[in-house]
């Protein structure tokens, strides 16, 4: 949400309700078996490959000279395979000598294994699943004050409580029973549109015949109830492909950055879908992984980019197949869900296109920071301009700038798969593909990190530098709040620098996070899943798939097996 976009939706009326979240409780997986995982077993093609259990599988075959991938072993009688961060993150491990220590060698491995089987209901899987409820909880008190839509004295930017989609049920005209797109250009992606056709008019019918009813408020609370049961969803996927690194989706469960923006926008809306999407190509249903990742990009744009990193990893693991029929899918998707709003109000549709072509330099982006520095040395005027300055009164090449350096990014990211020793992940590309078109975008609104959260766990689930981008992410949540209301009064409530400051943080943050990343592609035995995981957990049909033959020397890296699903 920009300032630009604050002050064109201007202030909603007034609005009575009350909204609880009951998100639905995702199952808690089973706790490994003890099994031998040296048995072979037939696999697709007469060849043999150990047996698929819940005991670690074996390590990969080594490259030549390499020395790296151990086999997960069991630590402290504990069962081989799960993880326990309290003894396998530094981090979590010294905050853990605040109640008594790392989780002790004799200690029942139930509460810290994701399912049950001794009869304790508190596994760790239920634990995440109802901390994640509290803070999205929290996040309805934290944005209660806005509710009522009665929004005076700026109190919208003061108690931090600004949401979108209070303010466009009344600039988006469903107040009035505009149905988006006919009625309404809407300025997102269609599916958003029917999300909040689908929501908004049922209550503006509820409510046009009672005057009393605050139909903003009822609007609003049936936002959050239904993005938080997506938000709730997200983490039963994060569980469901990390059943033995359950305690990874806590990174998401309680992210500050999940408690102050979840429900700013519709942002949970893609990315609860996007989830299914990744859980359905990790489960090997490729067709359906591209139909939930396609209605993903028809919401907001960024899950399409997810299918990039399919297509080069299974390149490389010579898997085209699948990857070539979720593509195609996810083609199909988007346009069959775009194409008769296109075609019966193509002014309306392009107006979510023409809107990003046309915006202006956003607050906290690269190009604004750099537009602030330029202006430290240059007056701005014609003639005395720095780069950014001349960019930000040129947005069209400064679009072609933007584009060509994620276009770059991404061409990085993919030299980067085939010099791999080992082939990444495909958490850690998706990672990296949407942190780049972050960083190099004009617009990074404060929801935007969101994006981020899912593709973090999956990539790097250490809590050290993930928790320092939390707490850059806190520190620009307050600055950007603070920019809002100085530009609603006219007083400067911090100095501009101070802004700039935070936007620079978050950047630097979100940057070292992708280093961090691509070191651990370039040093697998640095990864924290593959020391819980023998490979991928993820990738689908590329989990434990050898590398294509024509990669000279490599052709034998990888797990001649063909596991059903992670777990």
């Amino acid at each position: 949400m920009s300032p630009q976009s604050a002050a064109r939706r201007g202030t909603p009326s007034s609005a009575d309700a009350d909204g609880t979240t009951q998100p639905a409780e995702a199952d808690a997986s089973r706790q490994p078996a003890e099994v031998d995982p040296s048995t072979p077993a037939a696999d697709a093609d007469g060849g043999t490959s150990p047996v698929e259990t819940d005991a670690p599988a074996a390590p990969p075959p080594r490259a030549a000279g390499d020395a790296s991938y151990p086999a997960p072993a069991a630590v402290g009688g504990h069962p081989a395979g799960v993880d326990y961060p309290s003894r396998s993150d530094g981090v979590v491990r010294g905050l853990s000598e605040a109640i008594g220590g790392p989780l002790g060698s004799h200690a029942n491995p139930a509460v810290g294994a994701a399912g049950g089987g001794t009869g304790r209901f508190w596994t760790a899987a239920r634990i995440v699943l109802a901390l994640a409820c509290l803070v999205l909880a929290l996040h309805w008190v934290q944005k209660s004050p806005c509710q009522n839509g009665a929004w005076q004295n700026n109190i919208q930017y003061k108690d931090f409580c600004y949401t979108d989609v209070l303010a466009l049920y009344y600039a988006e005209g469903l107040n009035e029973g505009k149905v988006p797109y006919r009625d309404q250009a809407v300025e997102y992606p269609v599916v958003t549109g029917y999300f909040m056709g689908a929501l908004g008019l049922p209550v503006h019918a509820l409510g046009v015949d009672r005057p009393a009813l605050n139909q903003g408020q009822w609007f609003y609370n049936l936002n959050a109830l239904v993005l938080s049961g997506l938000a709730v969803a997200t983490v039963g996927v994060l569980l469901a492909l990390r059943r033995r690194r359950p305690w990874d989706a806590a990174m998401f469960a309680l992210s500050p950055a999940l408690l102050l923006t979840a429900t700013v926008n519709w942002d949970l809306l893609a990315i609860g879908i996007g989830a299914f999407g990744l859980y359905a190509w990790a489960r090997r249903r490729p067709a359906l992984a591209g139909l939930l990742l396609g209605l993903a990009g028809a919401a907001k744009l960024w899950p399409i980019f997810l299918l990039g990193p399919i297509l080069v990893l299974a390149f490389r693991a010579a898997r085209l197949r699948a990857a070539l029929i979720a593509v195609a899918t996810a083609v199909a998707t988007v346009l069959v869900v775009n194409l008769p709003i296109a075609i019966l109000y193509p002014k309306n549709w392009w107006r979510f296109f023409e809107l990003n072509q046309t915006r202006a330099v956003d607050w906290g982006t690269l190009w604004y920071i750099g537009r602030y520095l330029d202006g430290k040395w240059r007056s701005g005027q014609p003639g005395q301009q720095g780069p950014f300055q001349w960019l930000s009164g040129h947005i069209p090449t400064l679009n072609t700038v933007s584009y060509l350096l994620f276009g770059a990014a991404c061409v990085g990211i993919l030299v980067l798969t085939f010099r791999a020793p080992r082939r990444p992940r495909l958490g850690q590309l998706a990672f990296l593909v949407v942190a780049a078109f972050l960083i190099f975008s004009k617009v990074w609104s404060q929801q935007f990190t969101l994006w981020l959260l899912p593709l973090a766990v999956l990539a790097r689930p250490r809590w050290g530098a993930f928790l320092a981008w939390q707490f850059a992410e806190v520190c620009y949540f307050v600055a950007f709040y603070g920019e809002l209301l100085g530009t609603s009064t006219g007083t400067p409530v911090f100095p501009e620098g101070v802004f700039v400051l935070a936007s620079t943080l978050r950047l630097v943050t979100v940057a070292v996070l992708c280093g961090f990343v691509v070191r651990e592609i370039m040093h697998p035995e640095q990864d924290a899943v593959r020391q819980t995981y023998a490979d991928d957990p993820d990738g689908g049909v590329l989990d434990g798939a050898p590398d294509a033959t024509w990669l000279t020397g490599r052709g034998a890296e990888g797990i001649h097996r063909e596991p059903a699903v992670a777990t």
